[in-house]
């Protein structure tokens, strides 16, 4: 696609926005980005100033701006039944930083997503492929895909993490391999329904052909039900039956295709749902050819992924553990499931509508005390008494949370923040909180 004198709109001035803007920039664009933000609330203004960007800040777009618009590329963040993205739909083209990045970048991209273990499969993915290649690793982990785009080669390779609202408004991007990991509920007040949300996920794979790979869950039944609708060629993997043209857990191994691959004691991170991270990963890594012995040995030097079941320090004979990341109620269960001694969960944030029934069934016998914080602070305390759960306490301040657990925990036991949330009530970002909580934990004396 031609990019040179067009007019294009960036909405949302985040990091994907900025490096949107950045690029298309260099490929002779006029580009104007929009937030709803006043320049004096944007960090990086200077870096669009110094890259001659043109501002539209304090509201959304008007329909003579788009009127004058060629392209517009929405952040994630948006919704996209906003009036103004609507209006823009019926008039241009509206397309995500993922698409746009796809429509520049020149090598084949390897892409996950799933409900939970993003982070950790497109590192491990990463990682790998790492040990193989260049490999560019980008997306919902961190850096955007478009950060990295016009330095990206043929010969190069690209692990993509990406997230629902990612993959909302994509139009032609093709991963040659692709996977979901697996679907449980979330972002419900942005998607309104589990069937929107499991579609936008699906869209990973409806450009993929038969030359392509699609990694599914076998034993995520809205995983399996995929196939379906796939192109591609599916090979699955599980913990619980054994896949003979897959991948599969069984006597403390991974097998790939009914032949032992690896003892998983070899395998530095934790938890059965990390085994099906591990597992997708090496499926991924072998239909990209890339050879065993590589794979084995980046298995066995792979380090847990910052903010996803971290551990952070141990003060005064207790452990304390970083799962900020953790923002659905499937992956607090997870985080509480790993935990091995008695847990003091500092819970809480952002209010998503999520049912936090399961999750506080999940407590027995694991959660000694739950520290319930943030915007949902007083439904989730409701729900832990409408199920018999006395053992909770509600604070004011995330720093009150963790000063009550290293008042109260014993020699023994152990603390994890996983709030079964987003940050956005308190923090910038999950990465922000858990950063905090890293920092004071650490000052807290022995």
């Amino acid at each position: 696609m031609e990019f040179y004198n067009k007019n294009i709109l960036v909405c949302g001035i985040a990091r994907s926005g900025i490096s949107a803007s950045i690029m298309l920039k260099k490929l002779g664009a006029n580009v104007t980005i929009q937030d709803l933000k006043n320049e004096e609330n944007i960090e990086n203004i200077n870096i669009l100033k110094d890259n001659k960007i043109n501002l539209y800040l304090g509201k959304n777009p008007d329909n003579k701006l788009i009127d004058s618009m060629d392209m517009m590329i929405v952040s994630p963040g948006l919704p996209t039944d906003l009036d103004f993205i609507k209006y823009a739909n019926s008039k241009i083209p509206v397309i995500s930083e993922i698409e746009l990045a796809y429509l520049v970048c020149k090598a084949p991209i390897i892409a996950v997503t799933g409900t939970n273990g993003k982070t950790t499969t497109t590192s491990l993915l990463g990682y790998i492929l790492t040990n193989y290649k260049k490999t560019y690793v980008a997306g919902n982990i961190g850096t955007p895909f478009s950060h990295y785009a016009l330095d990206i080669e043929e010969d190069n390779i690209v692990a993509l993490e990406l997230s629902s609202f990612q993959l909302e408004t994509i139009k032609t991007f093709k991963p040659i391999i692709a996977s979901v990991l697996n679907i449980t509920e979330d972002h419900l007040n942005r998607h309104k329904t589990m069937k929107n949300y499991i579609k936008a996920k699906e869209r990973i794979f409806e450009n993929q052909d038969e030359n392509d790979f699609l990694i599914l869950n076998y034993d995520d039944l809205e995983c399996r039900k995929m196939e379906e609708r796939a192109k591609s060629k599916v090979i699955y993997f599980s913990t619980k039956q054994c896949i003979k043209k897959g991948a599969y857990l069984k006597d403390n191994y991974i097998y790939i295709n009914d032949y032992p691959f690896i003892n998983i004691d070899n395998i530095k991170i934790l938890g059965e749902h990390n085994m099906q991270n591990v597992m997708a990963a090496i499926l991924m890594s072998i239909c990209y050819n890339v050879p065993t012995d590589i794979i084995i040995e980046s298995l066995k030097t792979f380090k847990a992924v910052e903010h996803r079941i971290e551990y952070v320090a141990t003060k005064k004979g207790v452990d304390y553990y970083n799962d900020s990341k953790g923002t659905n109620i499937d992956a607090t269960i997870k985080a509480i499931n790993s935990m091995k001694k008695p847990t003091y969960l500092i819970i809480g944030g952002y209010e998503k509508n999520a049912d936090f029934l399961p999750m506080i069934k999940a407590f027995k016998n694991k959660v000694k005390k739950a520290v319930i914080i943030g915007q949902v602070k007083e439904r989730l305390a409701k729900d832990c008494e409408k199920l018999g759960f006395n053992d909770y306490v509600t604070k004011n301040s995330f720093f009150d949370a963790i000063n009550y657990c290293y008042n109260n925990a014993k020699e023994g036991e152990c603390v994890l923040l996983s709030p079964a949330c987003a940050s956005f009530d308190m923090f910038k970002d999950y990465e922000e909180r858990g950063n905090i909580f890293k920092r004071y934990v650490k000052d807290l004396k022995e």
